[in-house]
This record gives structure tokens, C-alpha cells and sequence, in this order.
């Protein structure tokens, strides 16, 4: 739910993780383009001026191709997309990719305390955050607790080569975690083709890896949480790791006086209410970045830093403290910047 942006030459600023390229010149090569429903931009510093544009598009294609024919909520022929439609509960076929993106949720439901749920998409169409032509709408408890009915990781089984719905209508929505794996093939593909300094960006979620253009860390900035504002709250250095960013700022509605996020307690079913409005997490892949983000937005500063330190998780919440903005970082987040 994000969008990439110009900004300045060695800057990128996310929105909530927005990537943009660093400088123009002879050795860096600048892609973008459409995949997964948003926008992909790569940077790619080219030392040796060895590089081919083309062959290098070409493998950045091949991996997007893959990633959207397994896991793309908006292709009605992708796997996720078969998967879903499957009303049974006798075991179904899954892919290597399809089962290693569905462990990695479960691995962070479980570990999150159940904040993060790929299952959580009837919930969402309740509240009006699915399809926006359906308009936002506070729905009643009756039909929470209704959506509620099909909610839950709880109702699968995961094996190596097959996965089993205990409820038939249960089905996945990878927005969460999907732009993720899709950056980190797009990584490997990159490395692949002999590149070592690089970003990848989709969606607001990426990956950088080795040095920017000048030479240094790639600079990350984190945007202030404010729908009207698109400055920078904080600048993060990154070297070999995948980042996303989860923000409460972008897609919200208010009634009678109440705003509600997006953001929704799948334990619940209902907006979260405490006061942190971004998330930003450093991990070793961007698909656990990005799940991540969105578990830590969540459950919230308190509770989500108190769980990235029993976890080793790199993660920055900015919290409305009234007027004012405040950074809680854990402690390996701390440790990565220092």
C-alpha cells in the first residue's frame, strides 16, 4: 500500500517504505515497473560497467513471473488463488514456494502471539479495507463474530507438499508477506547475475545489499506517520538486510468522532486502539520483514517490543503521544544502528 517517490540523491525514503534510486550515471542501472497489484524499482550499482540492462530486466521478470504464478491474491490462476477456491478438507498440492511463504506465516502467527493472520481477509471485507469500491463501514458484532467464523492460521496444516484446511472456506491473502518473498527472489536473482551492490524495492517493502552508489550504506528513511506529511522521521542504514514498514496512517476511516485503522486485531477482529502508528523492522529477508512489520504494528509498542527483544528482532515504532511523535527501538534495532 505504498508508492515510490523522488526524492533526494542518497536518501530513500519509505512510505511507509517508499524506494527511490540514489543517483543517475554510467554505473548504476535503474528498473522499474508493475507486479503483485504496485510498483518495483531496482537500483543496481554496475562497477565494471559490465552489465546488460536487458539480460538483467529479463531475470528480474523471470523471478516477478514466479512469484506472482504462485502467490498473487490478483491473479485468479496463481496457486494462492487456486488454493483458495479449493472448498475441501482433504489435503491439498502445494508447491515448494507456496509451502516455504505459508511456514513462514505460520512460523510468525505462532510466534507473534496470533497479531499476524493470512486468513484475516473476511474480516477486513467487513470492515470495508478490502475493496475500496465496497466503502469503508463499521459493521455490527454479529457480523464481526460471522467473519470470525473463517478466520484463523489454527484451521491449516502445513506439510512439505501439501496443505490441509480443517475449515473449507478458510483462505489465505499474502499482501503481508507475499511482496516480501518477492523481493528477496528478485535479490537472488540479482546476485545470481553477479551483482553484489543493489535495492530492491516492491511495494514499500525491500532489500539492500553491499553499498549505495557513494560507497556507504544504503540510507533508509522512515517517514513521519502523518497522512499530510511526507517527511522524513528517522534515517536507518542498511547493508544486507530486508526492510518494511507497517503504518496506520494511510488507509483509515472516522465515524462519529472514532478513527479506525486498518490495521485489525485478527484475535479480535476489530482496529487495534493502542497509540503506535508505524512499525519498521530490520530482518534477514524482506519476507520476514514484512510479515513482521505488520505483527508488530499490531500488538503495538508495548507489547511488540517486549516480544522483538525475547525474539533477537530488529524493530522501530513511532508512537502518537499526543501531539508529539516518539521512537521506541528494541534492542538489536538499537544495536544495528549504533
Amino acid at each position: 500500500m505504498s508508492e515510490s517517490i523522488a526524492l533526494s540523491r542518497r536518501t530513500i525514503l519509505l512510505m511507509p517504505l517508499v524506494a527511490v534510486a540514489c543517483r543517475r550515471g554510467p554505473d548504476v542501472l535503474e528498473l522499474s515497473g508493475t507486479t503483485m497489484g504496485t510498483s518495483y524499482s531496482i537500483t543496481a550499482v554496475d562497477h565494471d560497467r559490465r552489465l546488460d540492462d536487458r539480460m538483467l530486466r529479463a531475470s528480474v521478470e523471470t523471478a516477478l513471473l514466479k512469484v506472482n504464478r504462485h502467490l498473487s491474491n490478483w491473479d485468479g490462476a496463481s496457486e494462492v488463488s487456486r488454493f483458495n477456491a479449493a472448498a475441501t478438507q482433504q489435503p491439498i498440492s502445494a508447491s515448494p514456494v507456496f509451502t516455504q511463504v505459508m511456514q513462514a506465516a505460520e512460523d510468525v502467527h505462532l510466534a507473534s502471539d496470533g497479531a499476524f493472520d493470512i486468513t484475516l481477509g473476511p474480516v477486513i471485507e467487513t470492515w470495508g479495507f478490502g475493496a475500496p469500491v465496497n466503502g469503508y463501514a463499521r459493521p455490527s458484532s454479529d457480523a464481526i463474530l460471522a467473519a470470525l467464523q473463517d478466520v484463523g492460521q489454527d484451521q491449516l496444516r502445513i506439510t512439505p507438499t501439501a496443505i490441509t484446511k480443517s475449515n473449507p472456506q478458510t483462505q489465505v491473502y499474502l499482501s503481508g508477506i507475499g511482496k516480501g518473498f518477492g523481493v528477496d527472489e528478485v535479490a537472488r536473482a540479482l546476485a545470481q547475475a553477479g551483482v553484489s551492490d543493489f535495492m530492491v524495492e516492491i511495494g514499500g517493502d525491500l532489500f539492500a545489499s553491499g553499498r549505495n552508489p557513494d560507497g556507504l550504506p544504503w540510507q533508509i528513511g522512515i517517514e513521519t506517520p502523518d497522512p499530510f506529511d511526507r517527511t522524513v522521521q528517522s534515517v536507518a542504514e542498511i547493508s544486507g538486510f530486508g526492510v518494511a514498514t507497517s503504518g496506520d496512517y494511510r488507509n483509515f476511516f472516522e465515524t462519529d468522532g472514532i478513527r479506525y485503522s486498518h490495521i485489525l486485531d485478527p484475535r479480535t477482529g476489530r482496529p487495534v486502539t493502542h497509540s503506535t502508528a508505524s512499525a519498521t523492522v530490520l530482518a534477514e529477508t524482506a519476507m520476514m520483514a514484512d510479515a513482521w512489520s505488520t505483527a508488530m504494528l499490531a500488538l503495538g509498542s508495548a507489547h511488540g517490543r517486549e516480544l522483538a527483544n525475547q525474539h533477537n528482532i530488529a524493530v522501530l515504532f513511532i508512537d502518537r503521544e499526543g501531539h508529539a511523535l516518539r521512537q521506541h527501538a528494541s534492542a538489536r534495532f538499537r544495536a544495528l544502528q549504533a
